[in-house]
């Protein structure tokens, strides 16, 4: 997928997506943001600016400069004056440590689930689950990442801890997952999106030992596959 920096005309930019149901523009600007650095559509040590971004999401400039500096609060990018925004890097230990603590809190966390989560909250997920291939069929790798953040930290939730998923959704903030446009046109990425209609069906049938195998194979590779830069 072409990166956003490259499409200055909006010729093939697609209408800003809604995202996690929020009300509020700036934070559906921010959420689209958000999900095209982590999906490495921008890419570190890269400057973009207002104008150009709000060209390939085909709205105004102002709630892009807006959504940049919500971003720049959170550390995902710096500003560049009289320039833009400049997104921060992410070392290769950094991205260890966050799927660290992300298997720590999240692959016990979802095998409790198994045993506790009920059978309606766990069916409202798969609307999202299938939007995660859907999203991956067609390449839409901002969509991609915005279904993947709404199945996990709403499977998350269920456990009925709110800080959990406030630090989970942080580190999801964080990582980069820069293979996804490789696992595109390897045709590849399908097969790891169907890994959450697994998930979900293993949750159904309180099968624990095949939740935690799916978690740490899918955790596995949002460091491996998602995240390689070659």
């Amino acid at each position: 997928m072409r990166d956003m920096a490259q499409d200055q005309q909006g010729a093939e930019s697609p209408a800003l997506p809604r995202l996690g149901g929020r009300s509020s523009f700036r934070e559906r600007v921010a959420d689209a943001l958000r999900a095209a650095l982590i999906a490495g559509e921008l890419r570190p040590g890269e400057v973009y600016s207002a104008p150009s971004l709000a060209t390939r999401f085909g709205v105004s400039a102002t709630p892009v400069r807006e959504a940049m500096l919500d971003l720049a609060k959170e550390g995902l990018v710096d500003t560049v004056p009289n320039k833009g925004f400049r997104v921060t890097a992410v070392s290769d230990r950094q991205l260890d440590e966050y799927t660290h603590v992300r298997s720590l809190i999240e692959i016990p966390t979802v095998v409790e689930l198994a045993r506790t989560a009920d059978r309606v909250s766990l069916e409202a997920l798969r609307p999202a689950a299938r939007e995660i291939v859907s999203a991956a069929a067609a390449g839409d790798l901002i969509g991609y990442v915005e279904a993947d953040t709404r199945f996990h930290l709403g499977l998350l939730a269920l456990a009925g801890n709110g800080h959990l998923v406030e630090v989970v959704a942080d580190l999801r903030k964080r990582s980069r997952l820069y293979g996804l446009t490789a696992l595109v046109e390897a045709g590849r990425l399908l097969a790891s999106a169907e890994e959450h209609l697994e998930l979900l069906d293993a949750l159904l049938e309180r099968d624990g030992k095949a939740v935690h195998a799916v978690m740490t194979r899918h955790l596995g590779h949002v460091r491996s596959l998602w995240a390689a830069t070659d």
